[in-house]
């Protein structure tokens, strides 16, 4: 498993290859020689290969934003494990908000990526999170039990080990609004208390949880702080050089002790 804390950085539908290869070197002379949390890119598809080409020489790691559960065929648009593999990439975002919301991945589909990606010994990062409503009516544990139980079905407990878990209420992904720490404390004890419920006392424990929804410099000290996070999932604040290495920094100052 990747040593935590760690930070990952999900791109979106942002930067070309081209861009993306500048902003690394960037960052590598700004945090040079530095000790540093794990940190993972998660460019658009197009990128990849050029990120490989120079990751290979750093200290980062490569992950993909999606994947589709079959290895070959008619599915237009899509991109298998067996492409993304030859591309470098060691990690794959499962169950995005944006994917379950925007393109109504089900559970299922999850479910089904998630033992796609597991097949090639590379490690899922399985969002999950409810949205407003659901926090409104105090339905938050049964969401996330529901996408705990069905996302990961047919998941042993030595599988468990190359799982990182992000957990992103969709009311505070690119609205500028985060939850507070106690918020996001309550959360991830919710997690670890369904996974122990599931699994066992060590996974509950080990298994590395990331909070993503809003993450910036400013408040990245207090939630690194916060009892239960691992480490961040970070979309917009991980295109801007400043933002992210900032980032960074808060969680090296503050959890790498």
């Amino acid at each position: 498993m990747i040593p935590k804390p760690i930070v990952a950085a999900n791109w979106k539908m942002h930067k070309t290859p081209q861009e993306g290869v500048k902003f690394l070197s960037e960052l590598n002379n700004l945090l040079l020689d530095k000790e540093m949390p794990s940190i993972i890119f998660c460019p658009p598809f197009t990128s990849l290969f050029h990120m490989n080409e120079i990751l290979s020489d750093l200290e980062y790691f490569l992950g993909a934003q999606n994947v589709y559960f079959e290895n070959e065929g008619a599915f237009t648009g899509e991109i298998s494990m067996n492409m993304l593999v030859s591309c470098g990439v060691q990690y794959v975002i499962i169950g995005h908000s944006e994917r379950r919301h925007i393109f109504k991945e089900s559970n299922n589909d999850i479910n089904k990526k998630i033992h796609t990606v597991l097949k090639q010994e590379i490690f899922p990062i399985f969002c999950i999170g409810e949205k407003l409503d659901d926090r409104e009516t105090n339905n938050t544990r049964k969401v996330l039990v529901k996408q705990l139980e069905e996302g990961l079905l047919g998941i042993n407990k030595d599988m468990m080990s190359k799982i990182i878990i992000a957990y992103e209420p969709v009311w505070a992904i690119g609205t500028g609004i985060n939850a507070v720490p106690n918020q996001v404390e309550e959360s991830h004890d919710m997690i670890r208390e369904i996974l122990l419920d599931l699994y066992s006392m060590n996974i509950a424990n080990d298994i590395p949880i990331l909070y993503g929804g809003s993450v910036k410099p400013d408040n990245s000290e207090e939630l690194i702080k916060t009892k239960g996070v691992d480490g961040f999932l970070i979309g917009g604040a991980s295109l801007n050089l400043e933002m992210f290495s900032g980032i960074i920094e808060n969680v090296h100052n503050n959890s790498m002790r």
